[in-house]
Formats: structure tokens, sequence, C-alpha cells
């Protein structure tokens, strides 16, 4: 026998690894991701709670301190479609990491202004490069992901969506409190050079096309700034400035339908559009499209309303709101794995549509608010709207991007949450339309009943004017101030309620609608967009 054949040994097979198998690495740079996009989500409202705060600190006006929130959302709106283009053209690692260390550098500047000047520049520069972080995420999880991991990595991203807005008041709220509203922005420097390194050294899950770079189409850039920019303005100050009667309004529009001209010219025209639409040729994107934009309605609005109320009708400060408002992100954090687990169990179609009607049966609740509402009366419609949110996102998300191809899911992945935004703008416009329209009716009503031929009013201002001059006032001219701000709480109260009813209407509907989307493949919950 040779010594050849003497030293041979067998060589170990390696274990077969499943199909399945994602390496540690690359689960490890997409949860660094999944946290720079929670922080960018985050400070959409984050500052919700604390503008009075922020508007004392920056000696701003009451008419420029609305800003703080509208530069962040022009300028996010504008990058969201963008990103896909970018991601190509630079590889997602890049994209995100100059995102996510470009957010870091805007948030620190945010906590140096000085003046209301300086907080919109850099929160114009915080949106717009954060911006780049959201869709990358999206993307990730249906290009990177196989199928039968969708039940897992959907719900991530989808709590994540969802709970970052709702709990953003309450980040805001305990901060703002506990040490100054500078923290706003100081929380996110530490996490978001952790984030940057985490994702240059992680992630790689796909190479840059720069080639692509040639072929930019700056035109179709330019439009749809324009387009999205405008309209996010027009949007959030059309509705306290009478719409188009108000100058800047009504020029901002033309520039916004110009731009939107020219976009959508350039995106059919162009070799190389900014944006793809094609993307809205499969019926499930489409569908899901609309459920992500009134799901924005929903989720944005509430965000809006509840701490309206708070604030407006009980007198809380942003630590009470902040601690209201926790309800829901706590049953959406409680909800999330239940979603994952119910994904992969029944047809996602019908757990949408429990989702919608869970929503609509909460705004129902809440319909029947009185100025005497505090935690516990809200409990149950927080409850349901938690739940309802995050039973909508996780079959919305594996419906809309789990059946396209992984070419076009880039683009997508912008587009889609785009429509969440847009949603959301939209929403919030509705809304403080029907609040002012609504306001001036309910007012007009009560007052026609508040007159010497009504016994109960005619006692009830006697009453005060007696308890006034009792307490060294003028009894009469004190007390119709009173029955003057009482009629004008109840009024609006009353166009609370009217908008809980059209919010109720909005999701009822869409839970029907929800059967029009084609059934996916079983595998995983998700479609085809993985490998």
């Amino acid at each position: 026998m040779s010594d050849a054949t003497i030293d041979a040994k067998p060589v170990p097979q390696q274990p077969a690894r499943p199909a399945d198998y994602i390496e540690p690495r690359k689960i490890f740079g997409f949860i660094a991701m999944v946290f720079g996009m929670f922080m960018a989500i985050l400070d959409i409202q984050v500052v919700s709670a604390s503008l009075s705060e922020i508007q004392a600190g920056l000696s701003a006006g009451s008419d420029e301190i609305s800003w703080v929130q509208t530069a962040y959302l022009i300028a996010e709106v504008i990058m969201i479609p963008l990103s896909g283009t970018l991601g190509r053209i630079m590889s997602t690692r890049v994209l995100f990491t100059i995102s996510a260390a470009g957010f870091t550098a805007a948030s620190f500047l945010c906590s140096t202004a000085t003046n209301i000047d300086q907080m919109i520049v850099y929160r114009a520069l915080q949106g717009f490069i954060g911006g780049g972080m959201i869709p990358s995420v999206f993307a990730a999880a249906f290009t990177v992901f196989p199928a039968s991991r969708r039940s897992t990595v959907s719900p991530l991203i989808g709590l994540v969506a969802t709970l970052a807005p709702t709990i953003g008041p309450t980040v805001g709220g305990y901060l703002t409190n506990a040490f100054s509203w500078h923290w706003l922005f100081l929380i996110n420097v530490g996490p978001g050079i952790l984030v940057t390194i985490a994702v240059w050294m992680l992630v790689d899950f796909d190479k840059p096309e720069q080639g692509l770079m040639k072929r930019f189409d700056w035109w179709g850039l330019i439009g749809m700034a324009m387009f999205l920019g405008g309209l996010e303005y027009v949007l959030e100050e059309g509705p306290s400035n009478d719409w188009l009667n108000d100058t800047a309004v009504f020029y901002t529009a033309i520039i916004s339908v110009v731009g939107g001209i020219t976009f959508f010219w350039r995106a059919f025209r162009a070799d190389f559009p900014i944006v793809d639409l094609k993307a809205f040729g499969n019926v499930n994107f489409a569908f899901g499209s609309v459920f992500s934009f009134v799901l924005g309605v929903g989720l944005y609005g509430l965000t809006y309303v509840y701490p309206l109320y708070l604030a407006t009708i009980r007198g809380d400060d942003s630590m009470q709101i902040g601690e209201t408002l926790f309800v829901s992100g706590l049953v959406m954090f409680l909800t999330a794995p239940i979603a994952g687990i119910l994904s992969t169990k029944m047809d996602m179609r019908f757990m949408m549509m429990i989702g919608f009607f869970s929503f609509a049966f909460g705004t129902w609740q809440a319909s029947h608010i009185t100025s005497d509402w505090v935690f516990g009366e809200l409990l149950l419609p927080q409850i349901f709207r938690g739940f309802g949110l995050m039973l909508c996102m996780v079959p919305i998300n594996n419906l809309a991007l789990g059946t396209l191809p992984p070419a076009r899911i880039k683009n997508a992945s912008g587009l889609f949450n785009l429509t969440r935004n847009l949603g959301g703008a939209v929403g919030l416009a509705l809304i403080n339309t029907i609040l002012i329209n609504r306001d001036a009716l309910h007012t007009e009503r009560l007052s026609e009943n508040i007159n010497w031929g009504n016994r109960t009013a005619v006692d009830q201002l006697n009453g005060m004017a007696q308890s006034n001059t009792l307490s060294g006032l003028n009894g009469v001219a004190a007390a119709t101030q009173q029955l003057a701000n009482m009629v004008g709480q109840q009024a609006y109260v009353l166009s609370l309620s009217d908008v809980f009813l059209l919010l109720t209407g909005l999701f009822g509907i869409l839970g029907l609608f929800t059967l029009l989307m084609r059934k996916p493949a079983a595998a995983g919950g998700g479609g085809g967009g993985g490998h």
C-alpha cells in the first residue's frame, strides 16, 4: 500500500444549506437599515407635540412654526421616489450610508438652530437626505430575502413604518419635558453614527450601475421636484389660507401643475426616466398603492387629530399627549408577530379586510367623542386603530411589492412609500378643511339656539353672571364670553366627530375593495420577488 493511500483522508462533507439560507452579515446589515428607516420616519412626527416649545425657543411666529414639519415633508417627498434611481446608480450600500450620515449631521444642525430660518433649512436637509433610507429598506426586504422569510421580514418593516409616526409625539413629548426640545434631534446622533458604520461594513446587496448616470434625466428630476414639492406645499398651507385665494398657494399650485406635466412627459418619453411608472401595470401593485395612500390618510390623520383634541379641548401638555397616544404604538408592537403568523395562515386579502374594518370600527367609536373624553374613553378606539393598522400594513406590503420582478422593486418601493406619504398630506389637508368648514357650520347652528327664547340658555347665562359678579367680575359680559367659549368648544368637538365619521366610511368601503386584488402565490406569504 502506497504512502499516498495511507495518508489519504476522506474530506468531510459540508452540510447542505437550506434554500432560504441568509448570511448573518446580510441579516445584521438589514437590521441596521431598518433602524435608520425608523429614525427617518419617526422624525416626521417627533416634533408635532413640541412645536410650542420650539416656537418659544426660536422666537418664531405662529405662522412660521408649522414649517418645522412642512419643510421636512416637502424635502422627503421629493427624495423618496428619487431613491430608486439613485440606488441603482450608487448601490444600496453607498446610498444608505450617505443618507444615514447626512441625516445624522442634519439632525445635529437642527439642535444648534438659533432662529426659525436656520431650523427650516436644516429640517429640509434632514428630510431630503433621510428620505433615501425609507424605500431602500422596502426594496431590500423583497430582493434580499426569499418569499419563505416574508412572514418575519414584512411585519418588521410594517411595524416600523406605522409605529414610528404613531409614537413620534410620545417620544417627542418625553424628551421635551425631561430635557429640552434640542434633544428631539440630538437623540439621532449616536444611533445615526452606528447605523452609518454598520451599513457601510455589512451591506453588500447589489452592485452600482454607474453607467446609468450618463442617462440621468435632469429635466425629469426638476419636474418631479416642482410637482411633488409644490403639491406638498399646497396641501399643507391651503386649508388655513383659503386655498387658491391665497397668492402664494395659487402660484405654487401653478408651479406644481407645470412640474407635473414635465415629470409625466419625461416619465413616458425619457430613455431612463427618473421614476419608472411601469410598476403600476401590475394589478396588485396598483391596488396596493391605493390602499397605501388611504392607509397614510388614517395613519397621519389620526396622529394629527388626537393631539389636536387633547391640546385644544383638554389642555394637555406634550407629555400627557404622548402618554395617551402610546396605546396605539404598544398595540402595534404586540400585533406585529400575530400579523406575521396570519400572513402565512390565511388569505392576505381577508387579513387586510379585517384590518380596514378594525380601523373603521375604532374611528366609529371615536365619532361619539365629547369634550369630557380622557385616556379611558380614548383607549378602545386606539386599540382598534393600532390593531387595524398592523393587520393592514403587512399584507399590503406583501401583495404590492412581493409580486413584482426583482429588477423593478427599487423604483416600485419609492413609488409605494410615496403613496403613503402623499396620503398623509392629502389626509391632513382634507381633515383641516373639514374642521374649518364644519366648525363654522356647527358654531352657527349652536348659536341659533342660544337666544332669549331658550329658557335653558337664559338660566345658564344668569347663573354664570351671578357667579362672576360674586367673584368681582363684570357679570353679564364675563358670562356671555364664557357661553361663547362653550359654544366654540362644542362646535369644534362636533367637527372632530365629523372627521372620525368620514374616516369610518373611507376605511369601511376600502375593506370591501380588498377582494379586487389578485390572490398571491402561497409561498411564504410573499410573491415572486425573492431569489
